[in-house]
């Protein structure tokens, strides 16, 4: 296994942590807007997914970016 594989299949796991994360942020607002909490409490709520979920998509696009260059610099 060279180097390159192992930025592509890194690259991999990571965007799939992201994905992962984002999946749990979908399912934490579903929640609570399902448990009819009140504008404060949702506000609350939110502020901290926010925090997760870009910190997810960042995840996911580095994620992303590492098996591009993996593959394009493997070749």
């Amino acid at each position: 296994m060279n180097v390159f594989e192992i930025v592509i299949w890194a690259g991999a796991a990571l965007t799939l942590a992201g994905l992962a994360a984002l999946i749990w942020c979908i399912l934490t607002v579903a929640r609570a807007r399902r448990a009819g909490l009140d504008d404060q409490a949702l506000r609350i709520k939110m502020r901290g997914v926010i925090a997760v979920n870009m910190g997810a998509l960042a995840a996911s696009t580095i994620g992303l970016m590492l098996v591009v260059v993996g593959i394009f610099l493997g070749k």
